[in-house]
């Protein structure tokens, strides 16, 4: 069977180049200065979607200027405004991701388990029977009950924004969800003790490789594997001893209080010193920074390969050792979340003002400090 040509002509100011429809008009020359001389703007691939935006954008332009006024067309805001809505989940969660600037990649497994369950549709069909299918599907899977938590607020997320710009007036199917034995299956994070810090230290800076010198920077820090592995050298400030945990194009922060300054004690700066031969112009651990973003995931399964062998725990426990070791040290409460980028919840007023200064957290962290 052959293939019936579209011999039909295309739409009134358009012309057609490969597969896609662009916008042509001449632009009258009392109004060139504004313009130049012709109007040219890629409209769709769909003829009859570009027949609909040409149609538009040649009447807000002649309506333009036909008039008196001198206001410009700006267009690609006429265009954009008369674009359809996308209306799949698939195509709504993509411009959600884009436009509230969440981890895509984290976000995109809840999407992909959605769509595995109930199919890519238009985001008002989706039933609570849909939510009942998921919830099923990623029990299946042996995800603990906090995982799949966190796939319903991602999903329940992207269709409260779909539901607001869409102006749809429905409940979200998939907002409380009961999910049973919820927490119970929560397994209790081992610390490290004051020993096995001091031999990780050593051992990591004896080592031949820079995987294990991310465990004294953790260690003696307290920050989220990606805000270290995601580092430019630019961050590191040696001669001050302080560490800039700020956000950039390859790796975004948890929350807002993520972004800190924070002391550096001895040993985490003889570790930065050692993994700055690993780094290039850039970064400091240049073999997880791709194109698409920091590939922290993989720098966390390497470590937790090695804390793992040696003490049966990962390299998150580092995490929650820095905080019992500042908590031991009577450090305030305040003081200590904002070393580690931790939220207040129950403390509003910590929200005020600038907070604790590098020089005053150091004396803190000075008190905890292995060398």
């Amino acid at each position: 069977m052959g293939y019936i040509l579209d011999t039909s002509p295309p739409p009134q100011h358009t012309i057609i180049r490969g597969r896609v429809y662009y916008f042509q008009l001449r632009v009258p020359k009392q109004h060139q200065q504004a313009y130049g001389p012709l109007v040219r703007a890629r409209l769709s691939e769909c003829g009859k979607e570009a027949a609909i935006l040409a149609s538009h954008l040649s009447q807000l332009l002649k309506q333009a200027w036909s008039s008196n006024t001198k206001v410009v067309v700006c267009i690609d805001q006429a265009l954009q405004s008369a674009r359809p809505a996308k209306t799949t989940f698939a195509a709504v969660a993509d411009e959600y991701i884009a436009a509230r600037r969440v981890d895509a990649k984290s976000s995109m497994v809840a999407v992909r388990a959605l769509l595995t369950v109930a199919g890519d549709r238009e985001v008002h069909t989706y039933k609570r029977d849909d939510a009942r299918a998921l919830l099923a599907y990623l029990q299946s899977n042996g995800n603990k009950t906090a995982t799949v938590r966190r796939r319903f607020n991602t999903i329940t997320a992207i269709l409260n924004y779909a539901y607001q710009e869409l102006e749809i007036d429905k409940r979200n199917p998939f907002s409380k969800m009961t999910i049973v034995g919820e927490g119970l299956d929560a397994a209790k994070r081992g610390t490290f003790t004051g020993q096995e810090l001091l031999d990780g230290y050593e051992q990591s800076m004896n080592s031949l490789t820079g995987i294990p010198l991310l465990f004294p920077i953790l260690g003696e820090t307290g920050c989220r594997l990606a805000e270290v592995v995601g580092l430019r050298v630019e961050d590191v400030d040696l001669d001050a001893q302080v560490l800039h945990i700020r956000p950039n194009d390859k790796r975004r922060l948890k929350t807002t209080g993520s972004e800190r300054s924070l002391p550096l004690t001895h040993m985490a700066c003889l570790a930065l010193t050692k993994a700055m031969a690993y780094s290039d112009d850039e970064w400091i651990f240049p073999r997880y920074i791709k194109d698409d973003g920091c590939y922290a995931t993989h720098a966390s399964n390497a470590l937790a390969k090695w804390t793992k062998r040696r003490w049966g725990m990962t390299a998150h426990s580092l995490r929650h050792t820095f905080r019992d070791r500042l908590r031991a040290a009577e450090v305030p409460l305040e003081a200590i979340d904002q070393l580690g980028g931790w939220s207040s919840v129950s403390n509003i007023g910590s929200r005020y003002g600038q907070g604790y200064s590098v020089e005053h957290l150091r004396q803190y962290v000075d008190r905890i400090a292995i060398t």
